[in-house]
């Protein structure tokens, strides 16, 4: 990578939090070996899918038990700065484990609540991207959002985020899920190549913080046995929360417990 380039990537990273590339977990060196070595992995390949489930995401937990996951994810778009503090303070008192998906730049504007998030072992924090962009390596959109140029932009997404993680909290994120959840199959073969698993959903919670509680609570209560939830914790505004709030003492009363995605193998 170029000087220009290398300050250039820089300045990004500053505009999303005040950090300095070794607080991102190496040298500049290895960050521009590691980003070169997979640009020319990956750089030749062609996708063909493009869609939230393609070969490699995982949308169901592997398990004979009857465990469920609650993902929320926290986006960090202009208009999702925000923090459900209402659902998050009733996960906390039920006792319900959660992985949490957090964008780069969610986590100063909600600093001292990640903080708390990231201590509890309630949660998990899993990977949500630098700048919530689908993951394409040919720029893709999706829902009027432009995914990665290519794959160094795509390394950029994926890696600058987990390395963000791992300096704030200690510990590397195990799961990346793209802005969006949309995937071409080069982008999930990349994020398996830095040791991310991506994780999908089989339970659509909420469609992107759309819904009203009853459908949220509606759909939730399709849950079996295996499922993985998709949800937001960044929009206090929706019907996200009281909908969750409202079925997970009815999924718990059919015997059905909830898991962080690391607690069993994934699928």
């Amino acid at each position: 990578m170029g000087n220009g380039l290398w300050a250039a990537l820089l300045l990004l990273l500053l505009l999303v939090a005040p950090v300095v590339a070794a607080d991102l977990g190496g040298t500049d060196a290895d960050y521009t070996h590691l980003r070169q070595r997979l640009v020319a992995r990956f750089d030749g390949e062609r996708p063909r899918l493009w869609a939230e489930q393609v070969p490699g995401v995982k949308t169901r937990i592997a398990a004979n038990e009857p465990v469920i996951a609650l993902t929320l994810d926290a986006c960090g778009s202009p208009t999702g700065m925000g923090a459900d503090t209402e659902l998050i303070a009733f996960l906390e008192r039920q006792r319900v484990p959660a992985t949490l998906f957090i964008n780069a730049r969610w986590i100063e504007p909600n600093r001292a609540l990640f903080e708390r998030l990231a201590a509890n072992p309630l949660f998990e924090i899993a990977n949500h991207g630098l700048a919530h962009k689908p993951a394409s390596v040919s720029g893709r959109s999706i829902y009027g959002l432009a995914g990665t140029a290519n794959v160094a932009e795509l390394v950029d997404e994926i890696e600058l985020a987990a390395r963000r993680l791992h300096q704030l909290t200690g510990r590397r994120p195990a799961f990346y899920r793209s802005g969006t959840a949309y995937y071409d199959e080069v982008a999930v073969q990349l994020a398996q190549a830095l040791g991310q698993q991506v994780a999908g959903f089989s339970i659509l919670g909420d469609r992107g913080a759309t819904y009203s509680s009853a459908q949220v609570r509606d759909a939730l209560l399709a849950s079996q046995a295996g499922d993985i939830i998709i949800a937001h914790m960044n929009h206090p505004e929706a019907g996200t929360g009281q909908g969750i709030m409202a079925a997970v003492p009815l999924l718990r009363q059919r015997g059905l417990r909830f898991v962080r995605l690391s607690d069993y193998p994934l699928q």
